[in-house]
Order: structure tokens, then C-alpha cells, then sequence
């Protein structure tokens, strides 16, 4: 498995927590695995524009 970085997007948000595009995330797929420690989840975009995540 590889990792790619990220663009965070530079939308000011009121409370400054990062902002990622799910597109960008994706690579314009409709899914993506995010690795947090030792587990592996994987986000999903829905036909119908919504966002699931998975273990």
C-alpha cells in the first residue's frame, strides 16, 4: 500500500481545523483508505454525494 499526501484546502474555517477535499483525498475515485495506528479504514463516496467511513 502506498501513501499520498493530501492538499489541505485553504478555506478559512471558524474554528481552524484542517479542511481536505474528499475529491482530493480519492485521487477523483470513490474511495480512499486512511490509516490511523495500526488499523485501516476506508472512505467512501456515495452515488448519491454523501461520505462513508468503514473499518
Amino acid at each position: 500500500m502506498s501513501f499520498h499526501s493530501a492538499k489541505e484546502t485553504l478555506k478559512p474555517a471558524p474554528n481552524m481545523l484542517p479542511t481536505y477535499s474528499a475529491e482530493d483525498l480519492t485521487k477523483g475515485a470513490d474511495q480512499a483508505q486512511i490509516v490511523l495506528g495500526d488499523q485501516t479504514y476506508t472512505l467512501r463516496i456515495t452515488r448519491a454525494g454523501k461520505l462513508i467511513l468503514t473499518k
